[in-house]
């Protein structure tokens, strides 16, 4: 009798993208759309299509018009779509009504995110930084998870232990959260103590900030020689990483790295990572990282600033490291050949300012200059110096 094997793989998921044009929004839809795509390839789907509608505002009850959600239907069952995923957070009822609609999975941007960190924390706290998020995303959402006993409502043998039980989970959810909420105060209460070690040896520290897969994890290494996680995928560290380096001085201050910031950060990643991003805190200076040679690069750094306000420690001294200028191209497509090529099109721009800094993690390219200038900064050489970008887009080398 032939033998019968059965795959062990995980399948992967086949995603169709969703998102609203709206006014005001920080990057075009396109553009959002694009990330969104890769934040799914990071999460380990397969994109097979992509809408767009143009709207005013999203609609309350489907987040886009009735219309687009039967286009959706039919690319689902063209392209064996098993999950749609949408570039915003939908609201419980529109997550409801869409799944309803579509007859997949339905999932949106905080999800998918929430999703990826659960994948990247490594230590206990990083694992119950993310627990936290996703418990309190899922508390009001867990009607739709008993949807087939709503839909029964009244039927013999039905009435009560559905809600019975949304409530039970209620109750097991809230006191989870309490827990994890204790678990990581004792967190907070550790980093504290350490950060008062820390200041009582007088050893400064420079927090690394910047939009995710800016390069934050590969300029940990190449200045401290830590052997820290370096992906070319968002979020590929989450956990936080402090390592000891020396400045030309022969001075030791501490490195630390923090998690990579995004446009729509789920405000529930922010709250779970308080004791994380509380580093920044007690930082005296902020190294913010910048791919410099990304198409969307001032948005970028609009997003990590709007974060750092969010935070409470925007007017910190910021160094300005324009990182992966060795991916910069001249204006006629030639990639650049070395550093001066590089430095030529930032200065080409004008002469920035001293709180900004030339680099490529990957080539070590500028890496001396940057400590002398992490040095001046600690020294108070960056008080009142605001961050800003030389104009690439009119540079010509």
């Amino acid at each position: 009798m032939p033998r019968t094997t059965h795959p062990t793989a995980p399948i992967r998921d086949r995603a169709i993208l969703v998102t609203a044009d709206v006014p005001g929004a920080l990057l075009p839809a396109a553009e959002s759309l694009d990330e969104l795509a890769e934040l799914a390839r990071t999460a380990g789907a397969e994109v097979v299509a992509r809408f767009t509608q143009r709207l005013d505002h999203p609609n309350p009850a489907t987040y886009i018009g009735s219309g687009k959600v039967q286009e959706i239907v039919e690319a689902i069952r063209q392209h064996g779509a098993n999950v749609v995923i949408f570039d915003d957070e939908l609201s419980p009822s529109q997550q409801r009504n869409l799944e309803r609609a579509l007859g997949v999975k339905v999932i949106d941007r905080t999800a998918l995110i929430l999703d990826i960190f659960a994948t990247r924390a490594q230590t206990r706290e990083g694992r119950l930084q993310v627990e936290l998020a996703q418990h309190q995303y899922l508390l009001p959402r867990l009607a739709g998870q008993w949807s087939h006993l709503e839909r029964m409502e009244g039927a013999i043998g039905t009435r009560g232990p559905g809600e019975t039980q949304i409530e039970t989970d209620r109750r097991l959810i809230r006191n989870r959260i309490a827990r994890i909420r204790r678990d990581l105060e004792e967190v907070r209460t550790q980093r504290e103590l350490y950060r008062r070690r820390r200041a009582r040896n007088n050893v400064p520290v420079v927090a690394l900030v910047g939009y995710t897969n800016a390069g934050k994890s590969t300029l940990m290494r190449a200045l401290s020689g830590a052997d820290v996680l370096a992906e070319d995928k968002l979020f590929a560290t989450l956990d936080p990483v402090t390592r000891r380096i020396r400045l030309p001085s022969g001075e030791i201050v501490l490195l630390t790295d923090t998690v990579g910031f995004i446009q729509k950060l789920p405000t529930q990643l922010v709250a779970a990572f308080r004791a994380t991003l509380e580093e920044l805190e007690d930082a005296d200076l902020l190294l913010h990282v910048v791919d410099i040679a990304h198409p969307n690069a001032y948005q970028h750094v609009q997003t990590v600033e709007a974060t750092l306000r969010d935070l409470g420690v925007h007017e910190k001294p910021q160094l300005l490291a324009l990182n992966k200028v060795d991916l910069l191209r001249h204006t006629d497509g030639r990639p650049v050949a070395d550093f001066d090529e590089a430095r030529a099109i930032i200065l080409g721009a004008g002469a920035p300012p001293r709180n900004v800094a030339i680099i490529s993690a990957a080539r070590d390219w500028g890496l001396d200059l940057l400590r002398s200038r992490v040095e001046e900064g600690l020294d108070g050489g960056f008080e009142g110096a605001g961050v800003e970008l030389p104009d690439l887009a009119t540079t010509a080398v």
